[in-house]
């Protein structure tokens, strides 16, 4: 395959990624702003949000199973487009259906058709096994990219023409997006011992009857669980600590800018270690700094710092994952299977948004949601490890 080929495949899919996921970061800054136009309160917009985390995760693997039959970039295309007009409803929702309807179904449903499990099945179907690894960080690292940069151009453009007409320039940029989908056509190859005719079904039944597809799926609820509350939650712990609103923005676009570096050199370190120790590297790893943020004094420097190794770990996590579904199970069923494993992540991304509301309001602070966040990452790091993975050959050196 033509190197020009490879690279715009790639290009491809980490752009989608960063507009629609930099898109749905920014949702959090404007939280305060929908409670003072609506007056829903910050448990029905924190259940809204919650049902997005589902919904995106539930229909990964419904999105999956129509491209692997039908084909990717007319699903992939399809999503971008829902986000765009979910998106722009937002500012007409008046009560808590509504809020569910634009955030919770048309968002979320369109991200999970233009999500990452769609997006990594089209790169590892359309370029060589060998360059797989890099290519996920690459796509991840878009996402990341997206939210350093979207983010903080949500935030100047509120602040110039409002935050409606901000969400209105934002489905703009994500319908221009749509036609680039096309490069990402056609369906997934044959799996690893099984004929290219294999059903679905029966692809679905071998991955749920096998402990590391199980022990896959565990670890990965922690990591939604983890995403989802910080990036509901982080302006909302912002304020509570009397900082100024632009430190949750430039925290949560900190975390993007830092997980471009993690993204890439996860794709890297696939290639060299077992991505069983990684995920179990960077759960352990998660778990730690949280403990330190939540004994550190609540400064800017804190939160930026907290931000930047978080982001390190941020969607690090994906690439690993989606790894491992590949080399278990092949391509040709890898949209769905790895939606499965996203969904287990999205279930953990709705206690994550939901629980937060529910916590703050009960207790006024959040401290119990960070507790739970360090006992599930060290939960998510001891699942990991008896996955059975076979052992990387070490890379030569070169003379």
């Amino acid at each position: 395959m033509k190197r020009d080929r490879v690279l715009l495949v790639v290009l491809t899919a980490a752009s989608i990624f960063a507009v629609t996921l930099g898109m749905r970061m920014a949702h959090s800054l404007f939280i305060s702003a929908i409670n003072t136009q609506t007056g829903l309160g910050l448990v029905a917009i924190s259940f809204a949000f919650a049902v997005s985390q589902l919904m995106w995760g539930v229909s990964q693997p419904i999105a999956g199973a129509i491209a692997d039959r039908y084909g990717a970039g007319r699903v992939i295309a399809g999503g971008i487009l829902l986000v765009a007009v979910g998106n722009a409803l937002i500012p007409f929702a008046g009560s808590t259906a509504a809020l569910v309807f634009a955030v919770g179904i048309l968002i979320a449903c369109g991200a999970g058709a233009s999500g990452p499990s769609q997006l990594l099945a089209a790169v590892a179907r359309l370029i060589p096994p060998e360059k797989r690894a890099m290519a996920s960080g690459i796509v991840n690292a878009g996402g990341s990219f997206g939210q350093f940069t979207l983010v903080p151009i949500a935030l100047g453009l509120s602040g110039l023409v409002g935050w409606m007409a901000t969400l209105w320039w934002l489905s703009a940029l994500l319908v221009a997006m749509a036609p680039v989908a096309w490069v990402l056509r056609g369906k997934g190859g044959a799996a690893p011992g099984a004929s290219r005719d294999e059903p679905l079904g029966t692809a679905i039944k071998r991955a749920f009857h096998d402990p590391n597809y199980q022990l896959l799926s565990l670890g990965f609820f922690t990591c939604g669980f983890h995403v989802a509350f910080i990036m509901t939650h982080l302006p909302g712990v912002v304020a509570y600590c009397s900082l100024p609103p632009a430190v949750g923005a430039w925290s949560l676009a900190t975390i993007g800018l830092f997980n471009i570096f993690g993204s890439i050199g996860a794709g890297w370190a696939m290639s060299r270690w077992r991505s069983k120790s990684l995920l179990a590297a960077l759960y352990a790893s998660r778990a730690v700094a949280v403990a330190v943020f939540l004994v550190a004094p609540k400064t800017e420097l804190t939160f930026l710092l907290f931000a930047a190794v978080l982001g390190v770990t941020w969607l690090s996590t994906v690439p690993p994952t989606a790894g491992l579904v590949a080399k278990f199970y092949g391509p040709r069923y890898m949209a769905t299977l790895f939606g499965m494993v996203m969904l287990s992540h999205q279930l953990g991304g709705f206690l994550g948004a939901y629980l937060g509301g529910i916590a703050f309001e009960a207790n006024g602070a959040y401290d119990w949601m960070w507790y739970a966040d360090i006992a599930l990452a060290l939960l998510a790091a001891a699942a990991n490890l008896p996955i059975r993975e076979a052992r990387i050959r070490a890379v030569p050196v070169a003379a």
